[in-house]
């Protein structure tokens, strides 16, 4: 049985907030109408995180447990759950519950209502965060729409829902280090928004520091756009034609007997060409880099477990890798369905 909702989280260390997120989250998801699996993402996690959701998916049969073998990175991480998630919606949502999940339901009746493909979360009060980051976030995605053309919200991080057709999309693009809240809006398929207040973190510490996100920035803009390939070229006819000028204004002041003086405007020029060849080989180290990256073809993560293809009580996370998209005779199905009437929900039983 295909859930028609899938909710996909990633988490690394997540153990100080993981129980706040199940007490909110399943309540709210036990009294929607559809059938649901949350595919719960360890992203090689080295605290608590993982014997929690194994306890947690013994409580709670809907949560489906994968868990990656090593550390891949947060866009990897929802790339993984997108790839193993079967719902005919999928919902991606960070774990520190900045993004409230009760917004889900408000999602999903848009996209039925609206008949869109992907229903972005928009943050319409973001004063839980700081300054600098309010102001950077704003400054780096109207430099990111500039340069590349595509209509990512600023307000709008990794909280979406996304309709099968767009996950499916999204899961043949044969890029590596994709980063999905500027390649989901590259795909021009028909979305909405649902506003909602930002909250702070309920629990634990930020995934996200200062070095990762540059690293985040520097992928999003060389993985959507080959405008600074171009601002590289633009760079250097510039310098070309100042230093052309420069020496026809050398051979002339020859010409009349003068002579240039200082040391200083030497050393200037010399070094502004200078720094604008390293700008550019920079720029093309980083797609020569992820060209590199692209030809080794090898995968972003590995899949160490899934509970979900659970076939024997011997069977743990350090066995064997199991396949990300599993046969249909080894699908249990998790998925719970409130009933209308708001009696206790109908667990189906399992295939097979």
């Amino acid at each position: 049985m295909v859930p028609e909702l899938s909710v996909v989280i990633p988490m690394y260390n997540e153990e100080d907030v993981l129980p706040l997120l199940v007490q909110r989250l399943r309540p709210l998801l036990d009294g929607m109408d559809v059938t649901y699996e949350v595919v719960a993402v360890d992203d090689g996690s080295t605290d608590l995180t993982p014997a929690l959701l194994h306890r947690f998916h013994r409580e709670w049969p809907a949560l489906r447990v994968l868990r990656l073998r090593a550390n891949a990175g947060h866009q990897a991480a929802i790339s993984a759950g997108l790839a193993t998630a079967r719902g005919d919606y999928v919902v991606t949502l960070d774990a520190d519950l900045q993004d409230p999940p009760e917004v889900i339901p408000e999602m999903l009746d848009a996209a039925k209502k609206d008949n869109v493909d992907v229903v972005y979360g928009v943050r319409n009060d973001r004063s839980s965060d700081t300054w600098f980051k309010r102001v950077s976030a704003q400054t780096f995605y109207k430099f990111i729409r500039v340069m590349s053309g595509t209509s990512a919200h600023a307000d709008a991080g990794d909280f979406r829902l996304m309709s099968r057709a767009t996950v499916d999309a999204v899961n043949s693009l044969p890029e590596h280090n994709r980063v999905l809240r500027f390649v989901v809006p590259a795909l021009g398929f028909p979305s909405d928004t649902v506003e909602y207040k930002r909250e702070e973190r309920a629990a634990g510490s930020t995934k996200y520091p200062l070095m990762k996100m540059l690293r985040l920035s520097v992928d999003s803009l060389t993985g959507i756009s080959t405008a600074p390939l171009r601002l590289a070229t633009i760079a250097g006819f510039v310098g070309a034609v100042f230093a052309l000028l420069l020496i026809a204004y050398g051979l002339v002041a020859r010409a009349q007997g003068q002579t240039v003086a200082g040391w200083t405007s030497t050393v200037a020029i010399v070094a502004g060409v200078g720094a604008v060849q390293l700008v550019c080989v920079g720029i093309l180290g980083e797609y020569i880099g992820r060209m590199y990256a692209q030809m080794q073809g090898r995968p972003t993560y590995f899949i160490a477990y899934d509970s979900l293809t659970e076939s024997a009580p011997r069977h743990g996370p350090t066995d064997t890798p199991l396949p990300a998209t599993p046969r249909e005779e080894h699908i249990p199905t998790h998925a719970v369905r409130a009933d209308v009437d708001g009696s206790s929900p109908v667990k189906p039983a399992r295939l097979g």
